[in-house]
């Protein structure tokens, strides 16, 4: 099925030859593929406050862009051309998209972030612009017109609330219909234009820049560091400017700074749970009225148990990261819950892992197992 979805190409050649190197359209990636909601139910996702909404109107120079949540009369007073209504993480409250997201497991799970659908009537579009990150361009309904460049000047105009490319230079064009799928690299200047009522489901990936890795880093050096002792100075001479910081001062400063080190485990540590931490705007909620445990134990048994599709569950070696939190898993748990992270769902639970994952099912992260697809 894999294969399929990359125009016939196995994983392993689309990594080695694609990924993260040039742009690759693939014709019928999905075959059949007609979209998972219609516009209507779309509109009814963007008026709700814990979806993140977003309604862009607008071509060439002038644009308007704002977040939702939405009332249902905005949408009535839209034009009936040039506009593209965006919501995110649809994978987060549609069972469908959950299982269209898995059919890109080929990329490790710890760099997917989420997938994104948009609704655009003809001309509707967010500008020729360009990602840091990669992404695949699955059409839905209808038809987009995309046109891209690999350009090296990514300057965007100024006094316009998106980010739009200031001298976008179209190398190739394609129409996409239902099903077809464009892959684009990092940096690859893009312009998507609807040419008739259409919607596109855009499967991003995470790619922290440095500065959100080192600033996420020294927060957990903050908690998770004790150092003891504090700064003295016996044999403090007198100064002849008292506003003057002092070499002495700098120097045992410097040296009480430098007792902070770190190893490869703090840093395999950090990266787990900084990698399956939620985004901020997302939040679980328990079940309102929860299984028993006994009754948990029989409905798991009988049909499994999957994450929460906002869930992230992460392991490096024996150590498992689960939504930002750490454990250590037992000899008789390792294998299941490498197979959880790895396909999001268990047929079989082991009795080792009921009580932890009766936790899990209270705080939302994990559900017994229904078989939803596309």
């Amino acid at each position: 099925m894999t294969q399929i979805l990359l125009g016939g190409l196995s994983p392993a050649r689309f990594l080695r030859d694609y990924w993260h190197k040039r742009p690759l359209l693939i014709r019928n990636a999905v075959p059949g593929f007609n979209g998972l909601l219609s516009p209507a139910a779309m509109q009814e996702l963007a008026t709700r406050g814990e979806i993140e909404s977003r309604l862009i109107q607008g071509s060439g120079n002038g644009w308007q862009f704002d977040h939702g949540p939405f009332k249902k009369a905005d949408f009535k007073r839209l034009p009936k051309t040039d506009w593209t209504l965006l919501v995110q993480s649809l994978n987060h409250v549609l069972p469908a998209a959950d299982a269209l997201l898995a059919r890109f497991n080929f990329i490790p799970h710890a760099r997917l972030d989420d997938l994104m659908v948009s609704y655009a009537v003809p001309g509707g579009s967010v500008g020729p612009h360009f990602d840091s990150y990669d992404v695949f361009l699955l059409q839905g309904q209808g038809h987009r017109r995309w046109q891209i460049s690999e350009q090296t000047d990514l300057s965007i105009l100024d006094d316009v609330p998106i980010k739009i490319l200031r001298n976008f230079q179209p190398e190739e064009e394609w129409l996409l219909g239902p099903g077809d799928m464009l892959y684009l690299p990092p940096h690859v200047a893009h312009y998507g234009i609807a040419e008739d009522a259409c919607m596109t489901y855009s499967i991003g990936f995470r790619a922290p820049t440095t500065d959100e890795l080192v600033q996420g880093f020294l927060m957990h050096v903050q908690d998770s560091v004790a150092l003891e002792g504090r700064y003295a100075d016996p044999n403090l001479r007198l100064q002849a400017h008292p506003g003057e910081i002092s070499r002495a001062m700098l120097a045992q400063i410097e040296r009480m700074i430098a007792r902070i080190q770190w190893d490869k485990r703090d840093i395999a540590e950090f990266a787990g749970r900084y990698l399956s931490e939620p985004k901020p705007n997302v939040f679980f909620d328990p079940p309102v009225t929860p299984l028993s445990f006994a009754v948990f134990k029989k409905h798991a048994s009988k049909s499994g148990v999957a994450l929460h599709p906002k869930s992230r569950l992460l392991f490096i070696g024996g150590r498992f990261f689960i939504n930002g939190e750490a454990f250590d898993s037992a000899a008789d748990e390792t294998a299941a819950l490498r197979q959880l992270a790895d396909q999001l769902r268990l047929a079989t639970v082991p009795v080792a892992l009921r009580e932890r994952f009766y936790d899990w099912y209270e705080a939302g992260w994990l559900e017994i197992a229904s078989h939803d697809s596309i």
